[in-house]
């Protein structure tokens, strides 16, 4: 086992600028980090930036985790083995959780190196909370299929599951895709199934409301092209 490598999970803040959200030990532990692997180098030296002003952002070693092909997983074993530590950031929220990041803590974990969770916002927990769903039973779907008929087979789908287990069902969209789902969502839940749209969470401007199916037929929505968490309960 190697003793003095870690294996840090940083969050980020969910909406622009919400430093507030950040907690005392993640200013802590980037203080001193000099290791990264991240989702987006631009965004991660930016929030770095304004957590520390006078950091020297460029003494920062920073290694991008590619979207086809994944992380360096040599370099990140050669750090660890080197007895670094090694922190993690995501775009926003928690690293691992509908984010990069699980590959490198298997990793850290097949190496018996210590991983440290950081607390922090997640886009996820923070919806359910608010949603007044149940949060007892919830199952995270992560994107739907893009394409029809898979598309409205798979809301129909959960929507039995929710209503079989009493269980909350959450999904992830690409912001310029917000207002297609909630439409497909509208069309193809019942009318007494609860939906919950969380937009922007944490931000001055968030939005997070709760109605049925029915009721959101009849009002309507405009959603904004920003991170959106969408919750069911049957």
């Amino acid at each position: 086992m190697i003793e003095e490598a870690s294996l840090l999970l940083i969050p980020v803040p969910i909406a622009d600028g919400a430093l507030h959200t950040i907690s005392p030990e993640v200013h802590n532990y980037t203080l001193s980090t000099k290791y990264y692997f991240v989702e987006n180098l631009r965004s991660a030296r930016r929030f770095l930036k304004a957590l520390h002003p006078l950091l020297e952002i460029d003494s920062i070693h920073f290694s991008e985790i590619d979207k086809h092909n994944g992380a360096d997983i040599n370099l990140l074993k050669r750090w660890l083995s080197a007895g670094l530590s090694v922190g993690v950031l995501s775009e926003s929220g928690c690293p691992g959780v509908a984010d990069p990041g699980a590959e490198l803590v298997e990793v850290a974990q097949h190496l018996g190196v210590k991983v440290i969770p950081l607390t922090g916002p997640n886009s996820l927990l923070l919806a359910l909370m608010a949603s007044g769903l149940n949060g007892q039973s919830f199952c995270f779907h992560g994107y739907l299929p893009i394409k029809e008929p898979a598309r409205t087979q798979q809301i129909k789908a959960t929507e039995i599951q929710s209503k079989r287990d009493k269980q909350t069902q959450l999904f992830i969209e690409t912001p310029y895709r917000n207002q297609t789902l909630f439409s497909e969502l509208t069309r193809s839940l019942q009318a007494s199934t609860k939906l919950c749209i969380a937009q922007n969470i944490s931000a001055p401007n968030a939005l997070i409301r709760t109605k049925t199916i029915a009721e959101w037929r009849k009002q309507g929505l405009e959603l904004q092209k920003v991170p959106t968490v969408f919750l069911f309960l049957s």
